[in-house]
């Protein structure tokens, strides 16, 4: 499709000292104190994340935790347990046993529970967008954006009357043929670190109004929305057992592609996790929808609007901090448009950098220490090839959080040869390529491996259209920076960037 405008593992109660030191900023504090008195499933000031099964929030008998801190001051914010196979087992009898009853509720009760739904995130977004800010580090406008695009997917999602008609035509005189549109059964969802809202509301409101029922496991590094998200569908009528929510790293993960009631998975993530899911998932028989890595490249032609061109790659490489599969990670230049390059590194050196609740910050942290250092050394590669550093953000310093996982708008000018190009930064690292001509920039898109989301910025309808029709890209932006379809439509990332044949929401 196209848009156009013309973690680690410890043992119990081995809570590491470095970690109890930090605190909260004043920011932070009283946003984590109201999170932790008035949710039931979750922490923001130290205590544990507990499992939703069977619609009750239960205190895992687990011997293994994982930390979850806040990404600017590496405070602990709670403790997730990795769900015991007894758990998780509960879990999945808990949703076989409701869908006895979930798919044959009425669609309208079904559609009841969505409407209501919707409601209860508008009225609770700013505590769930707190949490994000909180866990994942994003800026505050950027925890609400996340939340938003998942509330799309539940506003859409109450027209499920007029998408599970069926079909029905008289064959012969005394025969009929009809289609109906049944519910598949128990699927699972397993949901990334950089969405934590709006993934799992990628599934939630889809898997319940089609008559199935969901086991859900948000990433292990920021679970503190979905255990909200949970609690708000518990309030909105979802009854026991169509939702359960369990948590952990592999072995939770394999456990949901190998149980044999379990009929689908909805994953979001990285390659090598994807791969491993879907050919463990589909050789036992289930449905799977993979979103794997991209390398999204931004087109920007002469005749471009300079201001409109240059302020949209800005946004669209470095906001959320570059953690998102369609963020502009490659600017091409063509012919004359390489003279912008100055303005370009002028215009990201003017992003504020900070902790994610502060006034005007444009950028938060990583996500962890872990994913700071993969950055910095993707970024120190292109040096290593011959690339060059225009703009360096490895070294950046942020004196209110000396300890954050922060890294500074980064412009790397370099070739497809290199590391920094061929593989995914996942920060705010932005990769400049120079080309001759929309031929030769359509030719490096086409033979990159990924195929999640591409834009081009020019004013000349003629090679917007050349290159809508030539580039082999799923996601087609014409002066539109990140073309991430609204969820009428289907998510249509393809080549690399996919495994599977159901795309994410819309009408397929």
């Amino acid at each position: 499709m196209y848009v156009s405008r013309l973690s680690r593992q410890i043992p119990a109660r081995a809570l590491s000292t470095s970690v109890q030191l930090h605190t909260l900023s004043a920011a932070a504090l009283p946003k984590a104190e109201r999170i932790s008195a008035e949710w039931k499933g979750t922490s923001a000031t130290g205590g544990t994340t507990k499992n939703f099964i069977g619609g009750e929030w239960m205190d895992s008998k687990t011997t293994e935790w994982i930390d979850v801190v806040d990404p600017s001051t590496q405070t602990l914010l709670t403790r997730v347990p990795q769900t015991t196979g007894e758990e998780f087992a509960q879990a999945v009898d808990a949703a076989s046993q409701a869908f006895k009853t979930w798919s044959q509720t009425s669609v309208l009760k079904r559609q009841r529970f969505v409407l209501n739904l919707q409601q209860l995130i508008r009225d609770n977004a700013d505590a769930i967008a707190n949490s994000i800010v909180l866990e994942q580090g994003k800026t505050i406008a950027d925890a609400h954006g996340d939340l938003l695009r998942g509330l799309q997917v539940v506003e859409t999602s109450i027209g499920i009357t007029s998408t599970l008609i069926g079909e029905k035509m008289e064959v012969s005189k005394d025969m009929d043929t009809v289609v109906r549109k049944v519910p598949l059964g128990v699927c699972a969802s397993i949901a990334p670190f950089n969405f934590p809202a709006m993934i799992p509301l990628w599934t939630i409101p889809m898997a319940a109004v089609t008559g199935n029922t969901l086991i859900l496991k948000p990433s292990e590094r920021d679970p503190g929305a979905a255990m909200m998200i949970a609690e708000l569908c518990q309030r909105a009528g979802l009854p026991p057992g169509v939702l359960n929510v369990v948590h952990g790293g592999v072995n939770t993960v394999n456990s949901i592609c190998d149980h044999p009631d379990i009929k689908a998975i909805s994953f979001v993530g990285g390659d090598k996790a994807g791969k491993h899911i879907y050919e463990r998932g589909t050789r036992n028989g289930k449905r799977v929808q993979a979103n794997l890595g991209a390398k999204n490249h931004a087109v920007i032609m002469p005749d471009a609007n300079k201001n409109l061109a240059l302020n949209s790659i800005i946004g669209a490489a470095f906001g959320a901090a570059g953690q998102r599969c369609m963020a502009l990670s490659v600017a091409i230049l063509v012919g004359e448009a390489q003279s912008w390059l100055p303005d370009l590194i002028e215009r990201a050196q003017k992003l504020k950098v900070n902790g994610g609740f502060e006034e005007g910050t444009d950028l938060g942290p990583l996500i962890s220490p872990a994913a700071k250092q993969r950055v910095v050394g993707l970024i120190s590669s292109a040096e290593e090839e011959g690339g060059k550093i225009l703009l360096d953000g490895r070294n950046i310093s942020v004196p209110a959080y000396p300890d954050g996982n922060f890294v500074g708008p980064t412009i790397i000018e370099a070739s497809t040869t290199m590391k920094c190009y061929k593989e995914e930064i996942f920060g705010p690292a932005l990769v400049v390529i120079q080309a001759p001509s929309l031929d030769d920039a359509i030719d490096i898109i086409n033979e990159n491996k990924y195929g999640n989301g591409t834009a081009i910025f020019t004013q000349s309808g003629a090679t917007a259209r050349k290159f809508e029709n030539s580039v082999n890209i799923g996601q087609i932006g014409i002066n539109v920076p990140i073309p991430v379809p609204l969820p009428m439509f289907s998510w249509s990332g393809n080549k690399a960037s996919f495994l599977g044949d159901i795309g994410y929401y819309g009408k397929r």
